[in-house]
């Protein structure tokens, strides 16, 4: 299928390679000339302005937005709204707030545009690994959009079948699904966010647990000098909190023990604080993503080494630079 890339970010562009390694045709646009140049020298249709890269679009016209959630997403869909007939397709593979994808799906389905949200995971690995992609709209569109959710997806690779699961349909086990109407994608990935809060700041707290575990005000024979790295490794194999942030957490412990190249400054993508205000409006407790998010808040004033976990995990699973080390890098 040919589609068009808008944003060609980390994740953007990364998604685009692997579309054409699957065979697809990739338009590409971005405020950056040189990482349109760049794709292009590796196989993309290059495009010099929004009216450029919708001519060069198919019928219907596909366009796949990676751009900053809010605003630049906002006049992005304006953007190509104006230029799109009716029968487009405008998918929005970002992490918008799932009420504005509400609201943009009515605005366009005025002009007979269709609006399809995709909360997508994978970070800076998903190339090699694949998308988890979380999927909301008209599910009829989304059917006609397989082909690219199938080549982005990870598939089903090594992972066991759960047992009973060859009695229930759906693309789930490929790695991607259809959650309903729209902005059930971007509400499914918003939740994974939270819960990924959740998970992150338990892996920390423990290592911190760990890291204290020799302080002096101790009794003597409750001192131990834990090797991080060594957990960390160990839990990966065979225990039943092994997962791919521990793998990650290994990784960055393995690299260096102290994690000095860290400052502990935890920034929120905005998922995180969503989750909450839906628990609210749904009456729902969740007492350890609010905690996690709290946390985060909290780790811009004072950097504890859990702080510097999390700050690590970030950085592995996603390529997030945190704006301290920047500075601190730059210094």
């Amino acid at each position: 299928m040919r589609l068009g890339m808008v944003g060609l970010g980390r994740m953007g562009s990364n998604m685009a390679r692997r579309l054409m390694r699957g065979g697809h045709e990739v338009v590409v646009t971005d405020l950056s000339a040189d990482a349109v140049k760049g794709m292009a020298g590796e196989g993309a249709v290059a495009s010099s302005s929004v009216d450029d890269f919708c001519s060069k679009l198919g019928s219907p016209r596909i366009a796949w937005l990676m751009v900053p959630a809010g605003g630049p997403t906002q006049s992005t869909v304006e953007a190509l709204a104006q230029r799109m007939q009716s029968g487009d397709i405008l998918i929005d593979g970002g992490n918008s707030y799932f009420k504005d994808d509400i609201r943009r799906s009515q605005m366009l389905r005025e002009k007979g545009i269709h609006y399809i949200d995709v909360g997508t995971s994978g970070g800076v690995w998903g190339i090699d690994r694949g998308y988890c992609m979380m999927i909301g709209g008209p599910q009829e569109v989304v059917e006609q959009l397989d082909p690219i959710f199938k080549t982005l997806a990870p598939g089903r690779g090594t992972i066991p079948r759960t047992p009973g699961r060859e009695k229930i349909s759906g693309t789930a086990e490929e790695g991607y699904m259809y959650c309903g109407p729209s902005g059930a994608g971007h509400f499914v990935k918003m939740v994974h966010n939270g819960i990924e809060y959740g998970i992150m700041q338990a892996y920390a707290e423990g290592f911190d647990i760990f890291r204290s575990a020799n302080k002096p005000e101790l009794p003597k024979d409750q001192q131990y000098d834990l090797n991080l790295p060594d957990i960390a490794e160990v839990w990966r194999r065979g225990s039943v909190i092994s997962s791919w942030l521990l793998d990650l957490t290994s990784m960055a412990l393995a690299e260096n023990p102290t994690l000095a190249e860290y400052s502990g400054f935890v920034q929120d993508s905005g998922e995180g604080r969503w989750t909450i205000e839906a628990a609210i409006d749904e009456a729902v407790p969740v007492d350890v993503l609010s905690a996690a998010l709290f946390v985060r808040f909290r780790s811009r004033q004072e950097h504890t080494f859990a702080e510097k976990m999390l700050s690590a995990m970030r950085q592995k699973f996603g390529g997030h630079i945190e704006p301290a080390i920047e500075k601190k890098k730059s210094a």
